[in-house]
Order: C-alpha cells, then structure tokens, then sequence
C-alpha cells in the first residue's frame, strides 16, 4: 500500500483557515488522480462547509472512490451523498488509525472484512470494549502509551419491538449536519424518503437538550415520518444517567411529539466519537431487524 499525502495536509492552521479553495483543490485533486483509491480525511475540525462551494462536482462524480472520515468531514459526506455518491463515515487518520498503542484486533478485523471482502450482506457487530480516551500526540511519551478501554455495555433497541425495517444509510454527526440547513447543500423533502437517519455527538458534547432541538427541527422538517428507522453512536464524555436521558429523550421526541412510535431506534452503537469505530456507508441499503436485535447492511457499498 501506497498513501500520497497531497499539499495542504500539513499547512499551518491559519492557511488552512483563510484558504478553503485550496483545501477543496486537494480533495478535486485527490479523485481526478487516477493513483488514488482510497481518499482519508487527516482529521476533523469546525468549517469544511466552507470548501463545499469549491468542489469540482463533475470530477467527483465521474471518478468514484472511497471518501472517509468523520465529524466535522460529514458536510463533505454528506453534501456527495446527496449528489448520488456511496460515502463514509469512519475513522481519520490522526483519530482511529493512528491512535496511541495497538489498534484493536476486533477493529482490524472489521476494516479487514468491511473493505476487501467481498459480500452481499454485511452484518454488524458490536465491540466488545470501546474508548474516548484522547493522549496528546505532542507528547512522545504517550506514544509508548495504550489508552484505557471500558466494557461495552451493547447497543440499545429503544422501539420497534419485532420490526424489521429496510432503508437507505445516511446521517455523520448532528452538531454538523446543523451547518447544512438551509444551504444549497442541505436534502430537498423528498431524500428523506425511506433512508436510516444515523447520528452520532461530538467532542464538544452538546446538552440532551441540545439535541432536542436538534431533533425537534428533524421532526418540523417532516423527515420523522418519511425514514425507515433512526440510528445514535454512543454519546462521547456522557455519564451513564446522561445516556439513559439521552435515550429518554430520543424516543419523546420522536414518538410523542412526532407520532413515531413505531420506528426502530438503536441507540449507544459503536461509531461516531469513541473508538473503536464501525464504518457506516452513506447511500447504502441497511436493515435494522428489532426481532433478532440485528442491524446489517442488505447491500455491498462496492457493488455499484
């Protein structure tokens, strides 16, 4: 393997601020260059909105390849997405693969298996044990360092006991996605149609009433009653009562205040802000079976 790191990677974080069309060049230039195969976001940040504008659309959308990361890389995902482009949401170089220590074998395992097998079905599993500690890279010591990793307490089916429910994959964290709204970029009415809403929260840890009104907005848009089921990543730096209210407040909003109450929602799954990290492609068919407490994609995100 190969890795072509393009010119803006390293820039210090004042260029990379002021300078969003260059930022956007390397990603034009990353899918024209007929080398690439995989393209793999460094990291996250706050404003990659602001490249979205300098995308070369027609380059993308006729030289396909795997785009990945997350946080605050959800606009770019996002934004592809929707342009009819298989995306995804997992783990960036500096945060997932180049963590302290040893990455874990059920995660090697599981970006083996989801990349260079070939399969129609792909069923997920949960980890066995996960993290949100962060050792600081500038630190040379921590190199030497393992973090330390918590027993995974598993995914939670929240409702739709016994329901079995098919639907497109799309969503990336939801303080992001925030960004979008009312954009050229953001989904028309119709997108919604059918697809599993996936969200997962930051590092900056929004309040559960936060992303109430986050949900809120989802619901006033009408998506609530047009998706096919409604998907959270473990929440990062919350305690374990901040979950349960987490939880709580989900399934009020979505079933008292929207009338949803029949739609399957998983919530504490294994992608989003806390490793190790499940990859979930955008664009992808998914089934969530709340009989077998399943959740699996129906399709390969290589097939098309």
């Amino acid at each position: 393997m190969k890795i072509k790191e393009f010119p803006n990677t390293k820039e210090d974080p004042d260029f990379i601020r002021k300078n969003p069309k260059a930022r956007a060049k390397d990603i034009n230039d990353a899918f024209a260059d007929k080398e690439v195969k995989v393209i793999i976001a460094s990291i996250g940040g706050e404003d990659s909105i602001r490249i979205l504008p300098f995308l070369n659309t027609e380059i993308i959308k006729n030289n396909p390849k795997i785009i990945m990361g997350y946080s605050d890389t959800t606009t770019i995902l996002a934004y592809l997405n929707k342009l009819g482009i298989v995306t995804f949401n997992g783990p960036a170089i500096m945060a997932g693969f180049a963590e302290q220590g040893k990455l874990k074998e059920e995660f090697v395992n599981h970006i083996k298996s989801f990349f260079y097998e070939d399969y129609s079905i792909y069923e997920y599993k949960e980890y066995s044990e996960w993290t949100e500690q962060r050792l600081e890279w500038s630190d040379k010591e921590n190199l030497k360092k393992t973090r330390d990793f918590i027993k995974n307490d598993g995914w939670r089916f929240l409702q739709g006991e016994k329901k079995k429910m098919i639907g497109e994959l799309y969503g990336g964290c939801i303080e992001v996605l925030e960004f979008l709204k009312s954009t050229d970029f953001w989904p028309s009415k119709n997108f919604w149609n059918e697809k599993i809403l996936f969200f997962e929260t930051s590092e900056e840890k929004p309040t559960v009433n936060h992303v109430k009104w986050m949900l809120r907005n989802y619901g006033m848009q009408g998506v609530f009653e047009k998706i096919s089921g409604l998907l959270f990543g473990r929440a990062r730096q919350y305690t374990d009562s901040e979950k349960k209210d987490l939880d709580k407040m989900i399934v009020d909003i979505v079933a008292n205040e929207f009338n949803r109450n029949d739609l399957p929602i998983i919530s504490n799954m294994d992608f989003g802000h806390t490793d190790p990290q499940l990859v979930m492609p955008l664009g992808v068919k998914a089934e969530i079976d709340c009989e077998n407490k399943s959740f699996k994609l129906v399709e390969s995100p290589f097939s098309k």
